[in-house]
Order: C-alpha cells, then structure tokens, then sequence
C-alpha cells in the first residue's frame, strides 16, 4: 500500500538512479577519467541511497523522513559535482539529483 502513497516519489528515485548510473557510465567512457572520479564516485552513492530510500519507502519504514533528510544531502553532493562538468550527461544529472533532493526535503520535513 505504501507504493501508492508514494508513488510520485517513487517514480523520482528511480529517475534519479538511472540518470546517476547513465552518468556514471559515461564518466567511464570521457577522454580524462581521472578528472571524473568524484562525479563517478558520487553518482555511485546517490544511486545506492536513493535505491535504499525507494526501498525503505515500500516497506513503509518508520525512517523514511530521516533517510530522506540523508538523500536530500546526497543528491545535492552529487549534483553539484555533476554541475562541474559540462558533459551533457552530467549536466542531466545535476538536474535530476536537484529535484530528487527538493522531494526529499519535502519528505524530511
């Protein structure tokens, strides 16, 4: 039941893990790697903690606010790394990680 409550959030954390995995795949693929480590880095973790998020979400965890709150921050890492970058796939994913990070504030709150 939790699923249909969440739906709309639901659907956000999956976009954000597979515009984070996107991203990080094609970090892997760019010219200079090494300059993309921490893009790389994050896009990891983004996509695990929104992953645990979703999943605690399901199971209609009594931690999802403070999990969220955890997201939120997260998403905002990463995003603000990806802004570095001027690769097209990363500037998507600035995008996508900024508004998982505003649904998850709203969560937190």
């Amino acid at each position: 039941m939790a699923h249909r409550i969440y739906a709309n959030e639901l659907e956000t954390l999956h976009d954000c893990v597979e515009t984070c995995n996107y991203c990080l795949e094609s970090c892997l693929e760019e010219r200079d790697v090494k300059m993309m480590v921490d893009c790389i880095r994050l896009d990891r973790e983004c996509a695990a903690m929104c992953s645990f998020l979703a999943e605690a979400m399901t199971r209609d965890s009594a931690f999802v606010p403070e999990l969220a709150r955890a997201c939120a921050v997260m998403c905002k890492a990463c995003a603000q790394e990806c802004e570095k970058h001027k690769h097209e796939h990363c500037q998507e994913c600035a995008r996508v990680c900024f508004e998982c990070a505003s649904m998850c504030d709203r969560l937190a709150a």
